[in-house]
């Protein structure tokens, strides 16, 4: 559980805060699973949880990837500031163009957040101790893509596992993976779970079971964590 950066609400109870990144050509559903489990735990848990959409800019309307839909960022990200930080993926096309990766595609889009501000402010995060990152589908990309998760445990959308190697990171096929402050979410559908583990990790199993119970999810595989003993035989 985060143990700094923590905000008293009204009550004085202690308040989380999440912090969900929006970039141009993210994926809709990557972002927006997690901001309702994450929000449900919230007000299950009576406010001990605040979530919020952010960009590295600062507040703008962010179109989504393949013009699906645009939301609205509220504030900055800001590591010094927030509990946990989700990043999403992107939506894009699947083709990779004659001349390599199209701009519109999923890893062209990904490969864009290199140019922006995200890059160094994501390093800030996992830098900052307490802070937990987590990432859906393609978010992890973005880490790796960045150098920042080399030699680090993590998961993405089985179409991107390669990729994920290429970049120093170690690729995990599992639906999440928990490397201490970093947590990873693989397919689209998986922010879900990642939802209901982060609010199992920071808020407990009862606030977890009842965000469970509303969204009628039920958490899907085991958590991977380098522990425990190793498999003797490959499956």
């Amino acid at each position: 559980m985060t143990s700094v950066g923590l905000a008293a609400n009204e009550e004085g109870l202690i308040r989380l805060l999440a912090q969900i990144v929006l970039f141009d050509g993210f994926d809709p559903l990557d972002a927006v699973a997690p901001y309702e489990v994450l929000a449900a735990g919230g007000v299950v848990a009576d406010g001990a949880l605040e979530v919020e959409l952010v960009s590295a800019e600062g507040p703008r309307q962010v179109p989504s990837g393949m013009n699906l839909l645009a939301l609205e960022a509220t504030a900055r990200l800001e590591p010094q500031r927030a509990d946990l930080v989700v990043v999403p993926g992107a939506a894009g096309s699947l083709d990779g163009g004659d001349d390599g990766v199209r701009e519109d595609s999923a890893p062209g889009l990904l490969a864009r957040t290199l140019d922006t501000p995200l890059p160094g402010l994501l390093k800030e995060a996992l830098d900052r101790p307490g802070l937990t990152v987590a990432t859906v589908c393609g978010g992890s990309m973005v880490l790796a893509m960045a150098g920042l998760i080399t030699g680090r445990p993590a998961t993405t959308h089985h179409l991107g596992l390669e990729g994920l190697t290429a970049t120093g990171a170690v690729a995990i096929d599992a639906r999440v993976v928990e490397d201490g402050d970093l947590v990873t979410a693989s397919s689209v559908t998986s922010g879900l779970d990642l939802g209901l583990y982060l609010l199992e990790r920071e808020l407990g199993p009862r606030v977890a079971h009842a965000a469970e119970r509303l969204f009628a999810h039920e958490r899907r595989g085991v958590v991977w964590r380098d522990t425990g003993s190793a498999p003797a035989v490959s499956l």
